[in-house]
């Protein structure tokens, strides 16, 4: 199985690299059971903080250390520790509308930090942590990955066991360049469930402007229509053959989402570097709560991957020195952008905006991006003001905080 390039780069050095294990046989099997074990002490916790309605990591801590320690045998300390702030990110975002106990698959990605592993780079090693003691397992990858994990700082990695391969997804800290001032106002992106993206040059994505074999908004609806009945056609057979089929299909539909959200951010952030503006998206945390959908088109809103392209434009945007702001949602494709009207009546069909005072017309997804990208420039203003002081409101909240007591009188 020849491994991933990482997608993400800057300066040839990527944030993420993806490393393959080459494991003896017995170091594998220390692997998966460690992985297994992993995965069983987070469903204990995740079971424990459900029933005792504790999410936050301190207090999860001091309520399931000593028990899920106690519940499953060979569990390091460590490994403790790791299970418990994985459950409480798991809840982090999803816990009003969790009905049940989060239950964590038994071959799932299990998280390691600098106390469970450890790089010999010189000869290309780590060593892992398992139940039954470390193991140094051989790594492979790209050069450009391999030149990262030489010369970059490495935060947590994930190990993963994917159809018969073993792979280490590592997080590396880039340096972050400083941000520079958008001079030439924000581009706003207005991202929907018709239309993924919308900026306000009037460029649609998926369209024209990005290469590969997507043509359009209306062929990515018409591939995830399709893999749907696949998939629903499949289980409803329930054969050994379509199980085989299912497997070899898992995870398809994830990667051509990922693969478009990564090529409209990246257009996106080019874009602004190239014309000197800043980045301006919506802030749609929560919505998943607060929109109440028809049941024929739950599916279609729970499986919109808005979060992943807010994410995928962030660090885009860190990376090259973009501003970058979210700002508030409300009313974005109801107002004008001209006049500042807002009502309903604006909107008289769906993909349609008329301001009804001043007569502005036009696609409502545009008009939207509009709005955001006014709002953008307001709230980079709001949050660089000048002050008397000389110093930008950031840097000076910064340094108006009192030192901290060193623990003298």
């Amino acid at each position: 199985m020849a491994i991933r390039r990482s997608a993400t780069k800057r300066h040839g050095l990527p944030s993420i690299v993806q490393l393959r294990l080459t494991p003896a046989p017995a170091q594998a099997e220390a692997l998966a059971a460690a992985v297994l074990l992993c995965n069983q002490a987070a469903t204990v916790v995740s079971r424990l903080a459900f029933q005792h309605h504790t999410f936050a990591v301190l207090e999860l801590h001091r309520l399931a250390y000593y028990e899920v320690r106690a519940q499953v045998s060979g569990l390091g300390a460590q490994a403790a520790v790791r299970a418990i702030a994985r459950v409480a990110g798991a809840y982090a975002n999803r816990r009003a509308s969790k009905k049940r106990a989060h239950i964590f698959r038994p071959q799932g990605a299990v998280p390691y930090d600098a106390r469970l592993m450890s790089f010999n780079r010189d000869a290309r090693t780590v060593s892992l942590w398992t139940p039954t003691g470390r193991v140094t397992v051989p790594y492979v990858g790209w050069p450009e990955d391999l030149k990262a994990i030489e010369a970059l700082p490495m935060g947590e990695a994930a190990l993963i066991y994917r159809r018969g391969v073993w792979l280490l997804h590592v997080a590396l800290t880039l340096p972050k360049p400083a941000v520079r001032e958008p001079v030439h106002g924000f581009i706003g992106v207005d991202q929907g469930v018709a239309n993924l993206a919308v900026t306000s040059d009037r460029v649609v994505l998926p369209g024209p402007a990005l290469t590969g074999p997507i043509g359009g908004n209306s062929h990515v609806r018409t591939l995830r229509e399709r893999r749907h009945r696949q998939r629903r056609r499949l289980q409803k057979k329930g054969t050994a053959a379509a199980r085989r089929v299912l497997r070899r299909l898992a995870g398809r539909e994830h990667r051509m989402m990922t693969d478009l959200n990564h090529q409209i951010s990246k257009f996106v952030v080019r874009e602004a570097e190239r014309t000197g503006r800043g980045v301006a998206l919506e802030d749609l945390q929560g919505i998943r709560g607060r929109v109440r959908a028809h049941r024929f088109q739950r599916r279609t809103l729970h499986g919109w991957a808005f979060a992943q392209q807010i994410a995928f434009t962030r660090y885009k945007a860190a990376r090259t020195g973009i501003a970058f702001v979210l700002v508030d949602p409300a009313y974005t494709s109801q107002a004008c952008p001209d006049c500042g009207y807002v009502s309903r009546a604006n909107r008289p069909a769906r993909g349609r905006f008329v301001c009804t005072r001043c007569g502005l017309a036009g696609h409502a997804d545009h008009i939207a991006a509009r709005n955001i990208a006014t709002r953008g420039a307001a709230g980079w203003a709001a949050i660089n003001q000048p002050h008397a002081t000389g110093l930008p409101s950031t840097r000076r909240d910064r340094e108006s905080k009192p030192p901290a007591s060193s623990g003298g009188s």
